[in-house]
């Protein structure tokens, strides 16, 4: 079996498309994979490490500005579109798929709709609250539409939609509180999680820093914060606001998680972004959250997926023009002081939590392989 795959611009498009391929792998082990990305996007490096094929093509978005530079770029845009479909159904035509997924992003568009007129089975699968512009030009060309969350399916009418979650990695799914939190070196003290993305957001990272300079000077709690590669400014800000990081035992200040799964069912609270796959695996582990949606991401979808949430009892929100320090350590002490509240919001994470996405995923897969 040969299968094609596309997605990219982001880690959020990316990791769903590996995983997914990871789990046709695992049923099927003789099946060839062949990915699609845009010509110098992360893809390339992420689809390389994982260890598989990719080909690229040249694509972009239309930019809503009325400028004069956002015309010119969609011009450009207009003329890669239409060289992008020929270089994908070049591609596609020496590959010969049996199978093409799509999880979105600009370059899955050409890829999905050319492998479908020519008449490969195809998939799309949408790991937001809110579905992507992409994705939802798609949907009436493909077999089945695959949605992380039920609120998606509303965006999809007279489709094919099936609810599968978002493929969770298994180190998550077995994480252990106490045996991450001994890993770790932690004591009983309650435990913050809190990041802003590979870049650092520097938003939270300002609010953060009020919060971790607290806790270096009265110990309350434990935390582990990522500032970023962009944020190698935040230790000096921590010691603008009276706490040297390197002094105080209980604060772990870095610019990346690298053991994320440790770190997380460690926690006894994660602030964090509201991109999808964080939340996927914050309810798969029941985590308490403060969610601080980014605001410069296309159709404001992260904001959707923290609400999804919210509308749960799963999490709390600060949106990033209410952010503030003093209010995140509000709302941060409000929680950490009420084990009923903890309680309330890892119940309703855990019962959002699909711990079997993968196998969905394959189901869904089966009966559209089954029906060609």
């Amino acid at each position: 079996m040969k299968v094609l795959l596309a997605g990219g611009g982001t880690a959020g498009h990316i990791n769903p498309a590996l995983a997914i391929a990871e789990t046709i792998k695992h049923h099927r082990p003789d099946t060839e994979f062949l990915f699609i990305g845009n010509r110098g996007g992360m893809e390339q490096r992420l689809v390389k490490q994982a260890g598989y094929d990719i080909e690229s093509i040249t694509i972009s978005g239309f930019q809503r500005s009325l400028a004069p530079k956002s015309f010119v770029e969609n011009v450009k845009t207009v003329n890669r579109t239409v060289a992008s479909s020929v270089e994908a159904k070049k591609i596609i035509a020496e590959f010969q798929p049996d199978l093409c997924v799509g999880t979105g992003g600009y370059v899955s568009g050409p890829v999905v709709r050319t492998a479908a007129k020519m008449g490969v089975p195809c998939l799309i699968h949408e790991q937001n609250a809110y579905p992507g512009v992409t994705n939802k030009m798609l949907a009436r060309r493909v077999r089945k539409v695959m949605v992380a969350v039920e609120e998606a399916k509303k965006y999809f009418k007279d489709c094919d939609v099936v609810v599968t979650g978002n493929p969770v990695r298994d180190e998550i799914l077995t994480a252990d509180k106490a045996e991450s939190r001994k890993k770790l070196g932690l004591d009983q003290r309650p435990v913050v999680l809190s990041f802003g993305g590979s870049l650092g957001a520097q938003r939270v990272n300002e609010a953060m820093a009020d919060f971790i300079a607290r806790s270096g000077k009265d110990g309350r709690y434990q935390h582990i914060h990522a500032y970023g590669s962009y944020g190698d400014w935040f230790p000096g800000l921590v010691k603008e606001k009276g706490a040297d990081i390197e002094a105080c035992p209980n604060l772990d200040v870095r610019p990346y998680i690298d053991n994320m799964p440790v770190c997380m069912a460690a926690a006894d609270l994660v602030i964090s972004r509201a991109g999808a796959i964080t939340l996927s695996e914050i309810q798969a582990l029941g985590k308490p959250s403060i969610l601080i949606p980014s605001p410069n991401v296309a159709e404001n979808h992260q904001f959707h997926n923290a609400m999804a949430l919210v509308k749960a009892g799963a999490a709390d929100i600060i949106e990033e023009k209410d952010l503030s320090g003093a209010l995140l350590i509000e709302k941060a002490d409000a929680m950490l002081s009420s084990p009923e509240t903890l309680a309330h919001y890892t119940d309703n994470a855990g019962k959002m939590a699909i711990t079997n996405a993968s196998e969905r995923i394959w189901s869904v897969i089966k009966k559209v392989l089954g029906n060609t």
